[in-house]
């Protein structure tokens, strides 16, 4: 039940309000001297206020000063005669949720009442569902106990309170969205939601758009003023997913952006101010494409001031039998299954092997077992996809009549595509993803071995 404080000198008039808004399912309680109701407020968990703005021993103002003071946050509502409306706005604008003019009937107070509770329902909504967002992109999410995790993790705490750059490096399927979203989460910059972007996903020629916005005109289809990612992450974080795809005549003005802190839409002659943290990641060699020319050696200087590597799955085995019991529960909840029983020896299984996708891989083979899973246990017969998934290196060098070189790579390549394939129950794009290559040359690989 609600409770609301009535502060106003007028004996006959809070009791009267008190009575009717009692009946409409609120707990009421009034007072006729402002410091006597500072002293409840002091007392109580009132969820809201409603105050007269002239009181003789207080005005208004400096009662609603005095309140939020007590309780930052409280939901205060002024009550303003003929003549000071202009106060009872300067009251708002010092925190006041509203005000309402005298002289008004109990209905007008009720339909403010109910707009001011359901505002309050929405933060309470918004506040657990900011703490659930941060303990769901902590690190809560990055599963294992192994050496390596642990000083992933330490790493991860360490980045996060200093406002510098980071570089995130590891192969497909690692993580590195969800330790940047860790650091984020743990930063001062966390009230603000991370702003993401793959480098990989979008053509050349949008790419500068995205990020630094347009002016309308400044091309064919800019039919209207569009804001960057940049100024969209302002005062947050900015996650550039596959730095090293960024082309070159990007990478000069991304390297601009965060040596100066402004950017420049396309089509317009002024800069704009911007406070973004970024944070990198990547599957490439950086450093050899450095040497390669095909990245900038300033811009990796400048983006790579705190470095992370993420191992891959088959260096920390010992985190398997975690993971795979954490996606049990999640996908048992998420499928509204019961959480099957998991026997030693399917995790001695899994964890033999490679996980070339790393832990989308698993995660996805796990899921789809969960949805096979018509039992209380789940077993080996769940995984079909990963059936004879880790060839002995024997299979792989001198396998078939043909012993060159390039016959055995396209052998590995075909099976590699298969299995891939198989762990994503089909799905082209997921697998594409997995193995770090683009749709388009999925498709070209499936039609030059005559993958169905």
């Amino acid at each position: 039940m609600p409770k609301v404080l009535f502060v106003d000198d007028d004996y006959e008039f809070t009791n009267m309000l008190s009575t009717f808004i009692s009946m409409e399912g609120y707990d009421a309680e009034s007072s006729n001297s402002p410091r006597k109701a500072l002293n409840l407020i002091k007392e109580n968990d009132f969820d809201f206020i409603i105050t007269d703005i002239r009181m003789p021993d207080m005005d208004g103002l400096r009662f609603l000063e005095e309140a939020l003071r007590i309780k930052p946050g409280l939901t205060v509502i002024v009550m303003s005669a003929y003549g000071t409306y202009e106060t009872a706005i300067e009251a708002v604008k010092r925190g006041a949720y509203d005000y309402i003019a005298k002289p008004f009937n109990p209905e007008e107070l009720m339909l403010l009442l109910k707009k001011a509770e359901e505002r309050e329902n929405l933060k309470r909504e918004n506040s657990l569902l900011k703490m659930q967002l941060k303990k769901e992109s902590g690190l809560e999410c990055i599963i294992g106990n192994s050496p390596q995790i642990q000083e992933l993790k330490e790493k991860i705490k360490k980045a996060a309170v200093v406002d510098v750059t980071v570089v995130i490096q590891g192969e497909s399927g690692t993580g590195k969205e969800l330790v940047a979203r860790a650091i984020h989460s743990l930063s001062r910059r966390s009230e603000k939601p991370m702003i993401t972007i793959n480098c990989a996903a979008i053509p050349e020629n949008l790419i500068e758009s995205e990020l630094f916005g347009h002016a309308r005109g400044s091309f064919t289809d800019a039919h209207t003023d569009k804001a960057g990612l940049f100024e969209e992450a302002n005062g947050s974080t900015l996650f550039l997913d596959e730095i090293g795809e960024l082309p070159l005549t990007l990478q000069t003005k991304l390297l601009r952006a965060i040596e100066t802190k402004e950017i420049r839409r396309i089509g317009e002659n002024r800069d704009r101010k911007v406070d973004v943290r970024i944070i990198a990641a990547t599957s490439r060699n950086l450093p050899q494409d450095v040497k390669n020319g095909r990245f900038r050696e300033d811009l990796f200087y400048r983006l790579n001031v705190f470095n992370i590597f993420i191992p891959p799955l088959r260096e920390r085995r010992d985190d398997i039998p975690l993971l795979v019991r954490y996606f049990a529960e999640k996908f048992s909840a998420k499928h509204n299954r019961k959480i099957p029983n998991i026997s030693r020896e399917l995790v001695s299984y899994l964890s033999s092997l490679n996980w070339e996708g790393n832990i989308r891989q698993l995660e996805n083979a796990v899921e789809s077992a969960v949805i096979m899973c018509d039992s209380d246990d789940l077993d080996i017969s769940h995984f079909p996809q990963m059936s004879g998934h880790s060839l002995p290196d024997s299979e792989l060098s001198l396998a078939g009549e043909d012993k060159s070189l390039a016959s055995a790579v396209a052998r590995f390549e075909k099976q590699f595509i298969i299995r891939v394939l198989e762990s994503v129950g089909g799905n082209r794009t997921k697998a594409a993803k997995i193995m770090n290559i683009s749709h388009r040359t999925l498709l070209y690989k499936l039609k030059e071995y005559g993958i169905k």
